[in-house]
């Protein structure tokens, strides 16, 4: 982080406030991992990295806090960046399911030919990314698949809701490596690479309850590849610890 990159940004956006560059700044040195998980931020040393005060970076640090890529720790003092872990993604995946199962349905009634062709063509782009484990691939064409059929979905209530939640996706994307198994053992890769077409098969079809179903098994299905690890030679751990989870906030 240094001076250079704050005067490009400011450069390309003249009129932007000074802790909104800052906060994109750090935005986009979190999702790349430049600055890592669980990272401390220490706020006067980014401050003169960008030869600025320390109030627009203490402004840019809550923006972040607000949409969770940074938090402060009960027993620590000072923001840090926002550590991965299994239980937030959990639900962050269970508001997945609860909003683009529905935009799925809604999809198959309304989606255009012109957005159809577009979910062809990232389906045929994302099965062949996932058994290379192309990290890179699968970013590219995951996210787009699922943002397109939530907008195709025409419904403002849903869009809005799955833009909420695009800050932690696209936090959790960037730190895919910390997940995905380099290796070819994954065994849920075999479903989830061709889950994508099976979905815009159900909105060629135009049948909402089909697209509906196919959306939330694909989410089930890219979770427990997302989350497996070598460590464990069972593929339906990350289940059993979803319900542990709910176990524990249900008081059992």
């Amino acid at each position: 982080m240094n001076r250079e990159k704050l005067e490009n940004y400011l450069e390309k956006n003249p009129f932007a406030k000074l802790s909104e560059v800052v906060t994109q700044i750090l935005y986009d040195q979190i999702v790349v991992l430049d600055i890592p998980p669980a990272s401390k931020l220490n706020i006067n040393q980014i401050a003169t990295d960008l030869g600025i005060s320390r109030t627009p970076v203490v402004e840019a640090i809550n923006r972040l806090q607000a949409i969770g890529f940074v938090e402060t720790k009960p027993k620590a003092s000072g923001f840090y960046v926002t550590d991965m872990n299994l239980l937030d993604m959990i639900d962050l995946y269970d508001a997945r399911t609860a909003i683009e199962c529905e935009a799925a349905a809604l999809c198959a009634d309304k989606a255009s030919p012109e957005a159809i062709a577009q979910l062809d063509n990232l389906a045929t782009e994302f099965k062949k990314a996932v058994p290379r484990m192309d990290g890179k691939r699968l970013k590219e064409t995951d996210m787009p698949f699922h943002k397109l059929i939530v907008e195709a979905s025409g419904n403002k209530y849903l869009i809005r809701s799955y833009n909420e939640l695009l800050p932690n996706l696209t936090m959790y994307q960037g730190s895919w490596p910390k997940f995905i198994s380099p290796e070819q053992s994954n065994p849920w890769s075999s479903q989830v690479v061709h889950q994508h077409g099976a979905i815009v098969s159900s909105i060629k079809l135009h049948i909402p309850a089909l697209a509906r179903q196919a959306m939330a098994e694909h989410i089930k299905s890219s979770l427990n590849f997302v989350a497996y690890s070598d460590n464990t030679d069972d593929p339906f751990w990350i289940v059993k610890r979803s319900s542990e989870k709910n176990d524990r906030v249900q008081g059992k």
